[in-house]
């Protein structure tokens, strides 16, 4: 029965992994799931999306997809959970299995690992329910969408769909040894310089320049220390400025730039110290850049949480169930905190404590990114007993 779990869990992830499904585009990869479940025997009943797209601010094709079971057997409700979007660099991927992994075939893309191992594997065991009927008790199985994006459909989604469950488990990156037991907390700035527009051959003096303004800032943030990874005494987290966008011609003095930031940390009050650090560094080139009239830049800046920090107890059970899943294949777990974000952090904040486990990916959202294959037969594993108890 193993082999052919494993088996079958192998044809389901190739197939998921050659499916195209980045953020907001995730309607083909979820009606490859829902062809699968009711195949097995899922009915309309059990199976239905939510309108987290609905909700989303920048839309989408399709929301969550939840497929609820009765218990067979009493006992608390259990949740496994993943997400089904890729990051931009996984278009056209292809996958091939080289030796114990797989990789991409295209070594300029992405291979999308992350997450359509966790995809795989939890469809793996639902279908092992569906089809085997073993006995367990009330389940849930959740797969999420945009995640990528900054954890939205786990944000919008419709608890009520759910079932109330008691233990939840999220699978994603990493080692399947990894029991992530809480994760850092992000907060998103959208930042908008205006200058003045001037003609850079005939009048220069003119013009304030938002590049220039733009430049100085992230200057000043990198020699304060306030870019990338911080320390101090007072904290520690992360900050980066990922997108800047400005400039039309060489002989304009551009008039607007718009950048896109974010700022993390483990510590909601120094996350704060990191976004004031920001927002002070831009205010300041701002008023620094003047025109020959005395005119200065503006700045406009945005700002929302992402999500926030978690961190599950020690004796939450759904660690110590994941643990005991994972000794019960004879590995060590070992606890973790991510200073990425997931999608039990807004599972977890919303009431319902989720701990993320391993698949075996390694180097997401690059073109060296690869999947061990024995890591994943392990996350497959660990997903069926968890299901079954």
């Amino acid at each position: 029965m193993s082999k052919t779990y494993l088996q079958r869990a192998d044809e389901l992830l190739l197939q998921a992994l050659s499916i195209p499904g980045l953020s907001r585009e995730e309607g083909a990869i979820m009606s490859f799931l829902v062809d699968q479940l009711r195949q097995a025997g899922a009915t309309d009943a059990a199976l239905g999306f939510d309108e987290a797209h609905r909700k989303i601010p920048h839309g989408g094709e399709v929301g969550n997809l939840v497929l609820k079971l009765p218990g067979i057997r009493p006992g608390p409700r259990r949740l496994l959970m993943a997400h089904v979007d890729t990051v931009p660099i996984c278009r056209g991927a292809s996958p091939v299995k080289k030796g114990k992994y797989i990789v991409p075939a295209d070594k300029q893309t992405a291979l999308g690992a992350d997450d359509r191992t966790g995809t795989a594997a939890i469809l793996a065991a639902a279908l092992y329910v569906l089809t085997e009927k073993p006995e367990h008790g009330p389940l849930t199985f959740l797969w999420t969408v945009q995640e990528e994006l900054g954890l939205y459909g786990a944000r919008y989604a419709t608890l009520g769909m759910l079932g109330r469950p008691k233990l939840a488990f999220n699978f994603d990156g990493g080692s399947t040894d990894k029991v992530t037991i809480g994760a850092t907390g992000g907060y998103r700035m959208a930042i908008r310089i205006s200058g003045v527009a001037s003609h850079a051959g005939v009048a220069p003096e003119r013009g304030v320049n938002a590049i220039t303004i733009a430049s100085l800032a992230i200057a000043s943030l990198h020699s304060e220390g306030w870019l990338g990874k911080i320390e101090t005494t007072s904290g520690c987290g992360t900050a980066n400025i990922g997108v800047i966008q400005g400039g039309e011609a060489t002989n304009v003095i551009t008039p607007e730039v718009h950048l896109r930031a974010e700022a993390r940390s483990h510590d909601p009050v120094f996350r704060g110290h990191i976004i004031r650090a920001i927002e002070k560094a831009f205010r300041k080139a701002a008023r620094s850049v003047k025109n020959i009239s005395g005119k200065c830049g503006t700045v406009k800046i945005d700002g929302r949480l992402d999500y926030e920090a978690f961190r599950l107890p020690d004796d939450c059970p759904s660690v110590l169930v994941a643990e005991e899943a994972i000794r019960s294949l004879g590995n060590n777990p070992v606890r973790a905190i991510s200073n990425g974000g997931l999608d039990a952090n807004w599972i977890s904040s919303r009431g319902i404590p989720t701990v993320t486990l391993g698949c075996g990916q390694e180097n997401p959202h690059t073109p060296a990114e690869r999947l061990d294959c024995g890591e994943f037969h392990r996350a497959c594993e660990i997903a069926r007993k968890l299901a079954t108890g």
